[in-house]
């Protein structure tokens, strides 16, 4: 009897430590071994046309910044076009764009006049965006002024269908949530780097990606546009390329209860992409692809009921044949759930936690929220509308 519940044990202790201790060197090992090709365009190398799609909703404290920042990168003035995509913002937003349309010709505004989320105004706005290469963008993403041409540069190889810049956060005062989600956030821009060597980086960002514009198909109003586009372009055969020089910079979320709610909306968009859109992409012809994304997105998802049957795996050996490492295991495993629950009570009395209490409260709370969100997607809970870090 004990010998299947240590099966049981080590597999999914191996699923818990898989995507954080053993994807990262093995996809470096791969990405080394069998990188992909790469071309880029040369200096002298003509650049598209390319139009910058802000998504906005109530975004009246930033898009004037946004707007200012944009027009301000450093790219052939008659080459880019700016469209600001209301979601029937009701606050001053649309005045503002509207104010700087008057003042230069590159800005526009396309406003949906009900609000009906993202995605379906990311429809809308392709209408009319007339620029080759499409960058989209939200609203509080500041842009360094080479940004465009970062990006840009990796059309050259007719391979590439998409390209993904790097999202920093701003740096100031730093939350417990912030520092978390900071040093989750180091470990994804270098697990994209390792992907885009290999094959293709898994999704965009929605704070700053480009594609080519004719690899854009409308998409569904609960669709996570920055997952389901690339991954229609990955079947379509093209690659993701990530270029950590294309930096933009935003705040993170201000609190745990903030971050909880962004995640949980998140799993369950990109969840369902997968379940809606997961059978375009073929074991064949897609291998590479399909590793990449089991790996960095899949498997973390299931990390909570991994972990409950690795601790009710532990707890039946122990209690069948207690050992010092199955006695050790399962204290550590207490001990972090113990973590875990102090962190939660300091967080609803606003006290502070230090690092050994915030990351596995951290840990805990991001993979209830991923859980929570396949758990809406199960009973038909769908999120189209977002909202962005600064509200609840």
């Amino acid at each position: 009897m004990r010998f299947p519940l240590e099966v049981l044990f080590w597999c999914a202790s191996f699923l818990l430590a898989y995507p954080y201790l053993v994807y990262p060197p093995l996809l470096a090992l791969l990405a080394r071994l069998y990188p992909r090709r790469a071309i880029e365009a040369s200096d002298g190398a003509s650049l598209p046309a390319v139009t910058l799609v802000v998504s906005a909703y109530n975004e009246a404290e930033v898009i004037g910044g946004k707007i200012e920042n944009s027009i301000a990168i450093d790219y052939p003035v008659d080459r880019l076009e700016v469209l600001v995509v209301s979601d029937a913002s009701d606050d001053a937003t649309d005045g503002i764009v509207r104010d700087w349309q008057a003042r230069d010709p590159r800005v526009r505004l396309v406003r949906q006049e009900e609000r009906r989320g993202k995605t379906s105004g990311l429809n809308l706005a392709m209408g009319e965006a007339r620029g080759e290469v499409v960058v989209f963008s939200d609203a509080n993403a500041m842009y360094r002024p080479d940004a465009l041409r970062k990006l840009v540069r990796h059309f050259a190889d007719p391979e590439v269908g998409y390209v993904v810049g790097a999202q920093l956060y701003n740096p100031g005062a730093e939350s417990e949530a912030t520092a978390s989600e900071g040093l989750y956030w180091r470990l994804e821009l270098m697990l994209k780097r390792l992907e885009s060597r290999f094959d293709s980086v898994v999704g965009g960002d929605g704070a700053i990606y480009a594609i080519r514009r004719q690899l854009f198909w409308p998409l569904q109003p609960d669709d996570i546009n920055d997952f389901v586009n690339p991954l229609q372009i990955v079947a379509e055969g093209y690659r993701g390329v990530f270029d950590p020089e294309a930096t933009c910079t935003e705040d993170a979320a201000e609190g745990f209860a903030k971050e909880f709610r962004r995640k949980r909306r998140i799993v369950n968009r990109t969840w369902r992409a997968v379940r809606r859109y997961g059978h375009r992409l073929s074991l064949t012809r897609h291998t590479r692809f399909l590793f990449l994304l089991l790996s960095h997105k899949v498997i973390r998802w299931f990390s909570l009921p991994i972990f409950a049957l690795a601790l009710m795996a532990n707890v039946g050996i122990v209690m069948l044949a207690p050992s010092p490492l199955y006695l050790t295991t399962l204290a550590a495993m207490l001990a972090g759930i113990g973590l875990g629950l102090l962190g939660h009570a300091l967080d609803r009395r606003g006290l502070r936690m230090p690092r050994v209490v915030y990351l596995p409260y951290y840990y805990f709370l991001v993979n209830l929220a991923a859980l929570l969100g396949i758990w809406d997607e199960a009973r038909g809970v769908r999120h189209a509308v977002w909202t962005h870090v600064r509200s609840g």
